[in-house]
């Protein structure tokens, strides 16, 4: 039997993993991320049931970009911009090939 994988996408363990990454690298304490992701879950979960599929990453991913936000490391208006390339690459690409960002 296969088991199940630990995240239903792959951006889930991307950010997941960037999340880790950021952490260990001294961006934020663990403790201070986790105040608010419990925070933005809470204000989410009343809302709305997060099944931990991408509700639950969509608030992870509204907790990071706000936590570098408020810290300068990523102006709102610049992840704006970067999910808009994002976007328009994706919607570019072939399907099943690689989605990159034109230079």
């Amino acid at each position: 039997m296969r088991p199940e994988p630990a995240f239903e996408a792959p951006w889930h363990a991307q950010l997941f993993a960037l999340t880790v990454h950021l952490n260990e690298a001294g961006v934020f304490a663990w403790t201070d991320w986790a105040a608010r992701f419990g925070a933005t879950l809470k204000t989410h979960g009343l809302a709305r049931d997060l099944n931990g599929g991408d509700d639950y990453f969509a608030a992870w991913l509204e907790t990071l970009e706000g936590l570098l936000a408020d810290q300068e490391i990523a102006a709102p208006e610049d992840v704006k911009a970067m999910r808009a390339a994002w976007e328009a690459a994706y919607l570019r690409t072939e399907h099943g090939a690689p989605v990159t960002l034109k230079s």
